[in-house]
């Protein structure tokens, strides 16, 4: 398993456009991707790496975490993007359609170490061997409009429930941060996207997934606990230091501790951005 690099809310940027680079640094929360995959077109995947090989001596001085999105292991243009990202000092990398612990083992072998791996899971195949993946990856990250693509089913949350769970069970089970969830197609509709992100929490998810720097904040804020939250765990936490042995009618023991101090250090960590609304 490779090292963690911080990777809750990356913003993608299409590596054929250099422009948009100082932007997206500068707007990220804590990691970019540079994409060479769904954004470049088949006949720009050359440029496109040519630009990121170009521009990164500046981005590197930038202190970003970067990381670059590659076209997956089937693709022609599969080991020419592996080169690049084993040249470059990134943070790590993502392997689109990842589907078998070999896709990320292969991978690991061709780069420095160190780099931490990114699979993402959007086909069948990859949700059916997500717990082996885990075990040969950084982190998973779960690529919805894909997935339901290869599936042929709408992008809606009942029917995307179990594959959250399953790979937030399966980050469990390896010892991972929870999984990344995927985007909100949506740009500027701060509503769904903060929902969205609540959702996701809500499940057990760790990130999100962002296409565009409005995103960032109501995802941020869809992923803070709310107040009554917060106000319940501040007080499980009194009542743990004394004598008291329920809460709200909640007998107060080491899971439900666990869970009040995941609370306040969600919270603590929203403060910390001072989001705005």
């Amino acid at each position: 398993m490779t090292p963690l690099t911080p990777c809750d809310f990356p913003l993608f940027v299409p590596a054929s456009r250099p422009e948009r680079f100082e932007k997206a640094l500068t707007a990220a929360h804590d990691a970019v991707i540079f994409d060479l995959e769904d954004a470049v077109a088949a006949d720009a995947k050359t440029r496109a790496r040519d630009a990121l090989a170009d521009h990164f001596p500046g981005i590197a001085r930038q202190g970003r975490a970067c990381f670059v999105r590659i076209n997956a292991r089937d693709t022609p243009w599969h080991s020419d993007d592996v080169a690049l990202c084993a040249d470059l000092d990134l943070a790590g990398v993502m392997l689109p359609k990842a589907e078998r612990a070999d896709d990320m083992t292969a991978l690991a072998a061709a780069l420095p170490p160190g780099r931490t791996l990114l699979a993402l899971i959007e086909t069948a195949a990859g949700l059916v061997h997500a717990a082996a993946i885990a075990r040969s990856a950084g982190r998973l990250v779960f690529g919805s409009v894909d997935f339901c693509a290869d599936l042929g089913c709408d992008l809606d949350r009942p029917l995307l429930l179990r594959p959250r769970q399953d790979l937030v069970i399966a980050s469990r089970l390896a010892g991972l941060p929870a999984p990344v969830d995927g985007v909100t197609t949506a740009l500027k509709d701060p509503d769904l996207i903060r929902d969205d992100a609540a959702h996701a929490a809500g499940l057990g998810m760790g990130g999100k997934l962002l296409i565009h720097p409005f995103q960032i904040p109501p995802a941020l804020q869809g992923f803070a606990p709310s107040s009554e939250m917060v106000a319940w765990a501040g007080r499980v936490l009194a009542a743990s230091a004394g004598e008291a042995v329920a809460v709200d009618g909640m007998m107060i023991d080491a899971p439900v501790l666990a869970r009040a101090r995941s609370i306040l250090a969600r919270n603590a960590s929203a403060t910390d951005l001072k989001l705005e609304g």
